[in-house]
């Protein structure tokens, strides 16, 4: 039985919500630990996908820079680029670079943070501009 949480995620139809498959097929990528074919992942994902699906998929990830390929046979293979947390960097880095003003993006970024988030920060910028590193 489908919880409310579930539901949510689905539309009308029954159907995934936007980024929820490829959200998926990365975490099969990342748990994978090696890079694989899209059979090899539409085998994995929980439910059942044609082939074609898995492939437009992949090729979207792709183009996006999140994952990496090459061929095998006449197929390719597909491994993610970075694990999660480099690849939540990723995107910041991205919404940063098509701001104008990019103080101002980090300064209301920075504004945004829990104290506990702010130490973080500080002492990874102090250890970042330390003369040991």
């Amino acid at each position: 039985m489908r919880d409310a949480a579930e539901d949510a995620g689905r539309s009308a139809a029954g159907r995934r919500g936007a980024g929820e498959l490829e959200a998926e097929v990365l975490g099969v990528l990342q748990e994978a630990g090696s890079a694989l074919s899209p059979g090899e992942v539409r085998d994995r994902v929980g439910a059942p996908l044609a082939y074609t699906t898995v492939v437009t998929i992949l090729s979207r990830l792709h183009a996006k820079g999140v994952l990496e390929r090459h061929k095998s046979g006449r197929a390719y293979r597909y491994a993610p680029v970075a694990d999660s947390p480099g690849l939540a960097a990723r995107r910041m880095a991205r919404v940063l670079d098509g701001e104008a003003d990019r103080e101002a993006v980090l300064a209301r970024f920075v504004s945004t943070l829990s104290n506990r988030d702010g130490q973080v920060l500080r002492r990874m910028l102090a250890d970042t501009n330390s003369p040991d590193t």
